[in-house]
């Protein structure tokens, strides 16, 4: 696990391409998609396929996640890198098309950056207060909207899925769209104990402190504690149009916050609110392939 190195760097930002602001930005459907997932499926997990799966301790609950083996995992593999995935609010649509129905079967980004090869991927549920049900709309119940239920279940799960399907621990990196995006902070660097859970994080569209949210905790101050969490180590954040200023502004802002941090910014370069970018060939997913294999070369030598 991360154990926080502390050294003397500055803050890093990287900046890809990013279209001009008024630029009209195309539509994901004018890209055909080179990535399509696996159906979702019930039965035992196994290479190449995306399964509900469920922990035994929710077996008697609603409770599930969605787990995929690569293609090229085997029961003798070992150290798979992981990726962890939360997504976005339920109940939600634009004029554009872009739909979220809040439930972990919901999720691209894992596949759009692995392609299917190499690395464990698991989206997680939200839970409600009562654990015993998914949350489609933030976490817990309102107006409290407790964390800890979903933060149980995430420990809970990387734990075991690292253990039974031989994921490597110091090797996880924590992404989400929307909802998801806030999640990777707010959820992902709630305490010490989650925190040191993730070797990098990537957060698309939205970030946790950039404005009140309807849930306690989501104002700039409680954010900076989460921000200091970070310890160093490596953020990617994009975001849809020119969505990805407003964040830029906000942590750079924050940079004493950050003092060995590396943030790589980009737009995806289309105009959705839609994680189905990533199934489509980009500059932007490029960027996030590349983030990514850094990201983990530099887990393994944590």
């Amino acid at each position: 696990m991360f154990r926080g190195r502390f050294v003397l760097l500055v803050l890093m930002t990287t900046c890809f391409p990013m279209v001009a602001v008024g630029e009209d930005f195309p539509d994901i459907r004018t890209v055909e998609a080179d990535l399509h997932l696996p159906e979702l499926s019930t039965e035992s997990p196994a290479p190449g396929r995306r399964v509900k799966h469920q922990l035994a301790a929710w077996q008697q609950t609603s409770v599930y996640h969605v787990l995929y083996l690569p293609q090229n995992w085997t029961t003798e593999s070992t150290g798979f890198p992981v990726i962890v995935e939360w997504a976005g609010n339920g109940g939600y649509s634009n004029s554009y098309g872009d739909i979220s129905t809040g439930r972990p079967e919901g999720s691209n980004l894992g596949y759009g950056l692995s392609a299917g090869q190499d690395f464990l991927w698991l989206c997680l549920p939200y839970l409600n207060a009562a654990g015993d049900d998914l949350a489609l709309k933030w976490w817990g119940d309102p107006p409290t909207f407790d964390p800890e239920p979903t933060l149980r279940y995430c420990r809970e799960a990387v734990t075991t899925i690292c253990r039974e399907f031989h994921g490597d621990a110091d090797r996880v990196v924590l992404c989400g769209f929307s909802r998801g995006a806030i999640a990777c902070n707010y959820l992902g660097l709630h305490n010490d104990a989650i925190s040191d859970l993730w070797c990098g994080f990537l957060a698309y569209s939205h970030y946790d402190g950039v404005r009140r949210w309807s849930f306690p905790q989501s104002d700039r101050d409680a954010a900076a504690l989460r921000l200091r969490r970070l310890n160093g180590r490596p953020v990617f954040i994009c975001s849809e149009n020119t969505g990805i200023e407003s964040v830029r502004e906000y942590l750079t802002s924050l940079t004493p916050l950050m003092p060995q941090t590396s943030i790589t910014y980009t737009s995806t370069g289309f105009r959705n609110h839609n994680d189905a970018w990533i199934l489509r060939p980009s500059a932007a997913r490029t960027a996030s392939r590349q983030w990514l294999r850094t990201t983990i070369a530099s887990g393994a030598d944590e």
